[in-house]
């Protein structure tokens, strides 16, 4: 049996987008597009206990509504084992609060983002990342979908920005040094216009209660096959340990 894929589920999706659309694996599988590697999921929101980096491909933690601040156990847990899955080499890709909890893990701070929420499609500038096997070659300036409150306030010694905005100076990260293949993106490569008009139409009374525009942000919701095209690079990094 092939190693896996490790999804580090850590919460849950909007009910109704759930109820419709499946839950945040089910984005991530359809967008990866492994044809040889298995995938598991381990959902420690729920107390599941994770298994040892040597045993799998490759490690991808997903977004959640928690917050990586409020220190929850089974979160701690989550974050004592992860420089353990970048220590074992393998490719490691962390999503929103994944993005965020990688970075905590390491010695990085975690907070509610002082630039206030980000929210819907948005545009980040990669021009640091033209080099970088995961987001580089994408153009310097591309459209992903995002929803996050917290933010990476300050990344752990090790780490390359790759992308970045108004609202999020540290968007996407690399960890350097010999033998790590780890990253962290704050916005979400697995949302499409559907899922992203999801999150737009049940946050819309908290965003009027912000002062956004919930109307015009919906306008504003794209497909972002940048985002596609991120998934499908990382698939093929973990596809490629079948072959180590």
């Amino acid at each position: 049996m092939p190693r896996p894929l490790l999804i580090v589920k850590v919460g849950t999706t909007l009910p109704e987008l759930r109820e419709r659309r499946g839950d945040y694996e089910r984005w991530f599988e359809a967008g990866l597009g492994l044809e040889r590697t298995p995938l598991e999921i381990c959902s420690v929101f729920q107390g599941e206990t994770l298994p040892h980096p040597d045993q799998l491909a490759g490690v991808l933690i997903t977004g959640s509504s928690a917050f990586v601040s409020s220190r929850e156990d089974w979160s701690e847990r989550t974050a004592a084992w992860l420089p353990g899955a970048v220590m074992a080499g393998i490719p490691v890709l962390g999503v929103c609060y994944g993005h965020q909890l990688l970075a905590h893990a390491l010695g990085g701070e975690v907070g509610r983002n002082p630039r206030g929420r980000e929210i819907g499609t948005i545009e980040v500038d990669l021009s640091a990342a033209q080099d970088d096997p995961l987001l580089g070659g994408l153009g310097e300036h591309c459209r992903f979908n995002a929803t996050h409150v917290e933010s990476v306030l300050r990344l752990p010694a090790g780490t390359e920005v790759l992308a970045s905005n108004e609202l999020d100076p540290h968007h996407a990260y690399r960890l350097t040094g010999p033998g790590r293949r780890a990253w962290g993106c704050q916005f979400h490569p697995e949302f499409d216009d559907d899922v992203i008009r999801g999150y737009l139409e049940g946050r819309r009374a908290i965003l009027a209660e912000e002062g956004l525009d919930p109307d015009a942000l919906l306008a504003g919701a794209e497909a972002t096959p940048a985002g596609t095209a991120v998934l499908r690079r990382f698939g093929a990094m973990v596809e490629a340990e079948l072959d180590r």
